[in-house]
């Protein structure tokens, strides 16, 4: 098995010597999607013109495997300061993801709102067969019968949609249980299989309806656990899905978006990187866009057919999927309550682009409740002026009153 802290401090030290084609050679179709040997090396400069030149390269930090993933942080000492170099690398030692961060890292303490002892947790198997994947049961203490959430998430994400210290899932679950909720969360089968997300034929509804149905399965077969009260929440991506789930399971007996997209993905990518490239001008965001617009006008072409550069690594069969599935007259056409909240900061799902066709769509239904929290970003942390991506590296928490009103909601 490949040694991921020996290919972590390779590619470290491939980078430091100015190496940023061998270092690409490293990355797996869906890391050299949406990055390049000349993007790698805009990034690392402009990080090293701040901080001087490298001094040290520190011991390689991994986190447990999922599956076929190893998290690695590798700590760099500058003249001026240091970063931390963090990559996920698979079995046959190719990247995954590769990104800097600052220097030191926070680990994750519970919320405020967290009552642990008011819950129990139980590791579980989602699924069956090679793609099963596996996941945990959040479950309030006490007979019950408790109402029951399926949590959905975005991307190739862990159980906890682990970003930078922070982990908006677990907060959720810790939170929700605290108030009475048994919740199922997991990792996505692009996290512990990450070979699925690029195979020919996938699509979103295999990325999320059969290991969600299995999890809404486990809630309902517990005795502490509703099976008529069982609903699913998902977080962006998860948010557009939520529908396509509920509508494939007919026990669910409600659907929770989060910041669910509903503008056409391609035309969100681009809308991102735009923002992104005037939120921090420079050769880097201005080749990251400059990208992203060349790969969703791939997606978007009338003759969309198999190719090597398509958006997020993701195959032809995804997209063409994508095309013929709209969140908004999905979940219209559900007899089932819904719960919309979006974020007033968000610059990855707007309050004028997506929410906006939640509410136009959703408009003649009385069993809908859309809540904007204004101060919050995309992973609902409450916050100040412009959203940033650097943000998620301080330690913050999901905010208090998205709890509430996801606990509200559903008793």
């Amino acid at each position: 098995m490949t040694d991921t802290a020996v290919v972590a401090r390779a590619v470290v030290d491939l980078t430091a010597a100015g190496r940023f084609t061998e270092v690409e050679e490293r990355f797996a179709p869906r890391l050299r999607a949406a990055a390049s040997a000349g993007t790698l090396r805009v990034g690392w400069e402009t990080e090293i013109a701040k901080t001087g030149p490298v001094r040290a390269v520190g011991t390689p930090v991994s986190e447990p495997p999922a599956a076929g993933l190893v998290r690695v942080s590798v700590p760099v000492t500058c003249e001026r300061g240091g970063l931390t170099v963090i990559m996920s690398v698979d079995d046959a030692g190719l990247l995954h993801g590769l990104r800097l961060a600052p220097p030191s890292a926070t680990s994750w303490e519970p919320p405020p709102y967290a009552e642990p002892d008011r819950f129990t947790e139980h590791e579980v198997t989602v699924g069956t067969g090679p793609l099963s994947v596996p996941g945990t049961l959040t479950v309030p203490r006490g007979r019950g019968p408790w109402p029951g959430l399926v949590l959905l998430a975005s991307g190739p994400a862990d159980r906890d949609l682990t970003t930078g210290p922070n982990k908006p899932f677990r907060d959720l679950a810790w939170g929700l249980a605290s108030r009475g909720v048994a919740v199922a969360r997991f990792d996505k089968v692009t996290h512990v299989h990450p070979e699925t997300g690029s195979a020919p034929g996938f699509t979103m509804a295999d990325e999320y309806v059969p290991h969600a149905t299995a999890a809404v399965r486990l809630l309902q077969e517990r005795p502490d656990v509703d099976p008529a009260r069982v609903f699913v929440l998902g977080l962006s991506g998860g948010g557009k899905a939520a529908p396509r789930v509920a509508a494939a399971e007919p026990s669910i007996a409600g659907v929770i978006s989060l910041a669910g997209d509903t503008l056409p993905l391609p035309q969100a990518a681009v809308r991102v990187a735009r923002y992104l490239a005037e939120l921090d001008p420079g050769p880097a965001t201005t080749a990251v866009a400059e990208s992203v617009a060349r790969q969703a006008a791939l997606v978007e072409s009338p003759g969309l057919s198999p190719a090597a550069d398509l958006l997020f690594g993701w195959p032809a069969s995804y997209w063409l999927d994508l095309r013929d599935y709209d969140p908004v007259a999905t979940a219209a056409a559900l007899d089932k309550p819904i719960l919309i909240l979006q974020g007033g900061r968000d610059y990855q799902v707007t309050v004028t682009g997506d929410l906006a066709r939640w509410r136009a769509g959703l408009a003649r239904r009385s069993d809908v409740t859309i809540r904007v929290h204004e101060a919050d970003d995309h992973l609902f942390f409450r916050g100040e002026g412009p959203s940033t991506p650097a943000a998620y590296e301080a330690p913050q928490h999901v905010d208090p009153a998205v709890v509430t009103d996801v606990a509200d909601w559903i008793s």
